[in-house]
């Protein structure tokens, strides 16, 4: 049993790490794939949207279907579909290829993501979850801390197809051996049924939702993004009423029917849009009206995954001593303080603050992102754990298209300056806390954790 969880931990982690160095390195790599390929930016924006559309509207659904037929199996059907992506998009002639693999590409990442939390549930007892999902987190704060300098390493002596490459060989070795792996997985006793009108009514939903935030933040006009958020409204309505209506739902009631799921979740896509969308405009702001070149701004905002990797372990320790409301809440706050500082950021602010700022920032989301996933996870079923962990990357995925989308239409529609944006951006944040105030306390985390606990743990 030790040595199947081990596998599973180091399978969840360098799936998790994959899939975040490939977004973080790409974007120092877009302005010198833009340059060869003889793009437009429109085109290589959409590097980026068509991979973010691709993976949101099919978490969910992945998810259940690693309920239905292993977590082990979608994670190395999406390893080795996202590595030979990869491969893919490292030798394509044109930017129309490489927006097709980019999109392919995250349909398989989309795959892979729930079930990097799916395996954690069915290996490991509601009450021994905190741990692995922080070093989960760690490593994640630590792949887009090392990111951008990777990619600079890279892009310089190689070019921007090297980028690609240095994914291929650990998605397909990971993805052999896990499913090559003879591990044991709990199987429910009944396949959960797919409901495929519900899964295509609630990737409507998402993609148009998605569209329409990125549409508006790329375009700087809202106006542009109406019907397209209309048609996520509408579609969003009939996924609800369907959903109550089935007997197979998408989403069992043993997944959102838990007092602390929706908090959860509602707390993830406030404190993540936050901190994307102050990451966005404080890099703004630190290379175009401070003049530092890409590197030097890395290394002015590096307090801030380091603290998310240091603040990882911590909430562990701290959701067993104080439960996840206080944790979470406290966290919620701090990050908002930190965006608050980043608000200040200009010649006359001194160095040491604006880095305080950037450290508030990355302990507050990497503790909020430890607590609520551990919450959304632990709280679920072990024959429902793909679709908890598809829901949490769900999350993930809105919250920070949000944070561009409120950052980049305040400073072109309403020609507020970066303080009044960051200063809008930590009052999102800010509204994490209700929703962090209604997770569960110490007492009724414990309660919760004997209850769910499976047999086999």
């Amino acid at each position: 049993m030790r040595a199947h969880r081990a596998i599973t931990l180091a399978a969840s982690v360098v799936g998790a790490v994959v899939v975040a160095l490939d977004g973080t390195v790409l974007t120092v790599a877009q302005p010198t794939l833009q340059r060869d390929l003889h793009a437009s930016l429109t085109q290589v924006q959409w590097t980026s949207t068509g991979y973010l559309v691709a993976v949101s509207i099919l978490l969910v659904f992945a998810g259940r279907l690693g309920d239905r037929h292993g977590h082990r199996r979608m994670f190395a059907l999406g390893k080795l579909g996202f590595g030979t992506a990869s491969a893919g998009i490292a030798v394509a002639p044109d930017i129309g290829w490489v927006i097709g693999l980019r999109a392919l590409q995250g349909a398989f990442g989309a795959l892979l993501q729930p079930a990097t939390l799916g395996m954690l549930r069915a290996a490991y007892p509601p009450e021994r979850l905190d741990m692995p999902i922080a070093l989960r987190t760690g490593a994640i704060a630590l792949a887009a801390a090392a990111g951008p300098l990777v990619g600079g390493a890279l892009v310089a002596p190689f070019g921007w197809r090297a980028v690609f490459f240095l994914n291929v060989a650990p998605a397909l070795v990971m993805g052999v051996l896990v499913g090559c792996a003879r591990a044991p997985e709990q199987r429910p006793s009944s396949r959960p049924s797919l409901d495929l009108l519900g899964a295509a009514l609630l990737a409507t939903a998402l993609m148009c939702l998605v569209y329409a935030l990125t549409a508006g933040a790329d375009s700087g006009r809202p106006v542009m993004s109406a019907p397209a958020l209309l048609a996520a409204a509408v579609a969003g309505l009939m996924f609800v009423r369907h959903e109550r209506r089935t007997t197979g739902p998408l989403l069992p009631p043993d997944v959102l029917g838990r007092p602390g799921t929706s908090p959860a979740l509602a707390l993830l896509v406030a404190a993540s849009a936050a901190m994307v969308g102050a990451m966005f405009v404080s890099s703004y702001v630190l290379q175009d009206e401070l003049g530092l070149d890409p590197l030097r701004t890395a290394l002015r905002a590096l307090p801030g995954p380091v603290a998310m990797v240091l603040a990882a372990p911590t909430a562990a320790v701290l959701m067993r001593r104080c439960g996840p409301r206080r944790t979470a809440g406290t966290a919620a706050a701090l990050l908002g303080v930190g965006v608050l500082l980043l608000s200040r950021l200009s010649h006359a602010l001194p160095a040491l603050w604006a880095g305080m700022g950037f450290l508030l920032v990355g302990a507050g989301f990497g503790t909020v992102m430890v607590t609520a996933t551990a919450v959304v996870v632990r709280e679920a079923s072990v024959t429902s754990a793909g679709v908890a962990g598809g829901l949490q990357q769900t999350a993930l995925n809105i919250g920070p298209t949000v944070g561009v989308a409120v950052a980049g239409t305040l400073m072109t529609c309403t020609n507020a300056t970066s303080g009044p944006t960051l200063v809008a951006l930590a009052c999102v944040s800010l509204l994490g806390v209700p929703p962090a105030l209604r997770l569960p306390g110490r007492s009724e985390t414990a309660v919760g954790a004997g209850e769910g606990s499976p047999a086999a743990g």
